[in-house]
């Protein structure tokens, strides 16, 4: 029997989706804030993706307070984990690792765009 997955896509407009993968019938999915239950998770079959759902929690505006804030996602049936998400709010990132690559990417596509255009100058 293939592994149940949960993979995250993405969080927009206060929902965090993912994909649900490798069974047919999908287990009743929880989500758990600080050991509260959050209402409102759907599952929703994928129809060109036979064996995959796509699973949407809304993040309740009133679960969110400065610091650090991470959900979990899990078979409310056996309890199995299945994936997690967090989310910082409020706090200076400026010591904060994602924050430094961040700025490292953003720094990087700055000289890449400058040589690029050194390149096209130079050029001819």
């Amino acid at each position: 029997m293939p592994e149940v997955t949960l993979t995250k896509t993405r969080i927009r407009a206060g929902v965090w989706e993912g994909v649900l993968g490798g069974t047919d019938q999908p287990p009743h999915i929880e989500a758990l804030h600080l050991e509260q239950s959050l209402p409102g998770v759907s599952q929703t079959a994928i129809p060109e993706r036979p064996g995959e759902w796509l699973v949407r929690v809304p993040i309740p505006a009133e679960v969110l307070s400065e610091g650090v804030q991470t959900f979990l996602l899990r078979n409310a049936s056996t309890g199995e984990r299945l994936a997690h998400f967090t989310i910082i709010t409020g706090v200076a990132m400026e010591d904060d690792l994602r924050a430094e690559v961040d700025l490292l990417r953003a720094e990087l596509d700055m000289l890449k765009r400058a040589f690029r255009r050194h390149c096209l100058e130079t050029a001819t």
